[in-house]
């Protein structure tokens, strides 16, 4: 008999810990949709609807609706037909509708942005239109040198509460893992209503063309050198919060998602693979996920999750402090060429 894949995430049943994580890309329309659920995605995050998108589509909305209010008495009510023919959300309304109508694993709709205000308020539109649970994905880069750490968490924390204020939704907030103290910032988005954390958002650098004196982006897909920031902080967080954990970043392979399942993620998402290798990649990490569990002799993934977290680990000091003096002294010129690897 196979292993059982099955676990959950914010509460949503999946068939297996293999989600598709938030990328224009892979979430561009239905057909989209489609292609990675029968690949063997078991939930699938849209791609981000940013803060600026929001608030500019608002501006343009209220600009036409104003325009002419002072052209006569009577109009200072009036509200301009051109200001009900928008863009505004909808396209990506109609993506979650169309989509809940085909698929059957969950669909996840994701905001971005860094700033409390009135583009929260899309979280309902959101809801309404069939998404099952709502990733808030937080990033912006402080360059302020008069702002606070303090001041940055507390705005983070009243956006989360603002979204928990205005929908039902299963909330999970995607965080980048630049923060003082993450596990005190982890509680406090607990308490304002966070369902569960995805960890991390991963920023994009930008790069020089010394050449052109100019700034070029760089785009760089992660890889598995990427998943010992997400697993390590997993296992330390595993357990001690209300928190559902995901794990973004580094998942290439199906012994990636196993490792992060022993520390303690319910569902690992996948875009780097994706963006490489196209939708069939889920298959082979579905397969490659079944078949280390069988060869070990475990029945399920819930047997897995968490087998290694902090509390579980025979070393748990080993997540708590980079022990460079035991990893400098014990590496060798072999295990340089094998990190090297294919990447």
């Amino acid at each position: 008999m196979p292993p059982n894949l099955a676990t959950t995430w914010l509460g949503l049943p999946l068939r297996n810990p293999l989600v598709v994580g938030a990328a224009a890309p892979l979430s561009g329309d239905v057909d989209q949709l489609v292609a990675l659920e029968q690949a063997g995605a078991a939930a699938i995050v849209l791609h981000s609807l940013f803060e600026e998108q929001i608030e500019r589509e608002q501006l343009n909305q209220h600009q036409l609706g104003t325009a002419g209010s002072d052209s006569h008495a009577e109009a200072l009510s009036y509200v301009a037909d051109s200001a009900m023919r928008h863009d505004g959300a909808d396209p990506y309304l109609r993506l979650i509708e169309q989509g809940r109508a085909q698929l059957r694993v969950p669909l996840v709709a994701s905001l971005n942005g860094f700033h409390a205000g009135s583009w929260v308020q899309v979280a309902r539109r959101l809801e309404a239109a069939g998404a099952e649970a709502l990733e808030l994905n937080i990033y912006a880069i402080p360059t302020d040198p008069q702002r606070s750490s303090a001041s940055i968490e507390d705005e983070l924390v009243e956006i989360v509460a603002e979204v928990r204020a205005a929908v039902a939704l299963p909330l999970a907030v995607k965080l980048g893992p630049f923060y003082t103290n993450l596990t005190a910032l982890a509680s406090r988005l607990a308490e304002a209503g966070a369902d569960g954390l995805t960890l991390f958002n991963r920023f994009y650098q930008p790069d020089l063309d010394i050449d052109a004196l100019a700034i070029r982006s760089n785009l760089l897909l992660s890889t598995p050198h990427d998943l010992r920031l997400p697993l390590r902080w997993i296992a330390l967080l595993h357990g001690r919060l209300p928190l559902d954990l995901a794990a973004s970043g580094g998942v290439h392979r199906g012994t990636d998602v196993v490792r992060l399942l022993m520390a303690g993620a319910g569902a690992t998402q996948v875009v780097g693979a994706l963006l490489r290798h196209g939708p069939r990649r889920l298959a082979g990490l579905v397969e490659e996920l079944s078949f280390w569990l069988a060869d070990h002799g475990y029945a399920s993934v819930q047997e897995l999750i968490g087998c290694l977290d902090q509390r579980n680990c025979p070393d748990p000091a080993a997540y708590e402090r980079a022990q460079y003096v035991e990893s400098l002294h014990s590496y060798t010129h072999g295990e340089a060429i094998t990190a090297a690897g294919p990447w």
